[in-house]
């Protein structure tokens, strides 16, 4: 079955109505903050040596942050097929079940990127030997650079953004497997084509809602000192904007200044986490959109 690019790209297109899904991007929300919390704890607790802390806290903001992942995909996945979007609860609890397919059709993409890798690397250890060594190696090089520069794109436009879609919509790793293979098979140039236009729109979300946050913030700041006579530095004010936080700023030399600063840094924090949920959102939505229309539904048109 061929892909018809032209309505692939205006389903790719449409993905920026996932700004739009107030379930996913609270869900995304909660997830990126909970997560952002344990890591802070992780640090704290490796600071003070305590390792066996720290780990746990690590492996704690990872768990939250894949299953708060795939449970916001679940409900992009929603919106994508034009099904009602589940509950962020419902979807929680749909992640337990998703996350291991599509951690395991990871692990298998792995091991077998891995074993090219390794044939390669023996490849360039044999090049050492006398004689053949020098002839290898303009055998070797070429090659080498033309499959790792491959798998980088298999990764970058197949593996990773498609592999938690299919399972999102139903498929069993071993069906996410075989769909993986049937694109780099038949499909890799329009898969990339597709992929590209999800980057490219990501990548304007992104400086459109970093242009937002760092305008208003500079005007915000400007208003609140200038204006409304807050007692406040301007690069306190605006630290947790730019993502950072108490340790940060005592390292600079500027440590948050007693509740005002505490409260400013706290508040630019939820502008900071927004900022970086919003691209996901999109981003996430387009790999759905992607995955679609690669894969159509019965009763879709390709």
């Amino acid at each position: 079955m061929q892909t018809s690019l032209l309505p692939a790209l205006t389903r790719v297109l449409s993905s920026v109505d996932a700004l739009r899904n107030l379930r996913a991007l609270y869900a995304l929300m909660a997830t990126f903050c909970l997560g952002g919390l344990m890591l802070a704890s992780a640090q704290a607790a490796l600071l003070r040596d305590q390792t066996l802390s720290g780990t746990a806290w690590l492996a704690a903001a990872l768990v939250v942050t894949v299953l708060g992942v795939n449970a916001t995909g679940l409900m992009l996945m929603d919106q994508a097929r034009g099904q009602p979007v589940r509950d962020p609860q419902d979807a929680l609890a749909d992640a337990l079940h998703a996350t291991p397919r599509v951690l395991l059709a990871l692990a298998a993409c792995v091991l077998l990127g891995s074993a090219v890798v390794a044939g390669l690397a023996a490849l360039l250890w044999a090049t050492r030997w006398p004689g053949v060594g020098p002839a290898l190696l303009a055998v070797v090089l070429p090659l080498t650079v033309v499959l790792l520069g491959s798998l980088a794109l298999v990764v970058a436009v197949l593996v990773g953004p498609l592999t938690g879609p299919a399972v999102w919509a139903g498929q069993s790793s071993r069906a996410v497997l075989a769909f993986l293979r049937t694109q780099l098979r038949r499909k890799l140039p329009e898969t990339a084509l597709l992929m590209g236009g999800v980057y490219l729109l990501t990548a304007l979300t992104t400086a459109a809602v970093s242009f937002i946050v760092l305008s208003g913030a500079r005007l915000t700041a400007g208003l609140a000192i200038l204006g409304a006579g807050v007692e406040l530095p301007a690069a306190q004010l605006l630290a947790g904007v730019l993502g950072l936080g108490p340790r940060a700023m005592a390292a600079s030399g500027a440590a948050p200044d007693g509740s005002l600063g505490t409260a400013a840094l706290a508040g630019g924090g939820v502008v900071f986490a927004l900022a970086l949920v919003l691209p996901t959102l999109v981003w996430l939505r387009g790999c759905c959109a992607v995955y679609l229309a690669l894969n159509p539904p019965a009763g879709d048109a390709p």
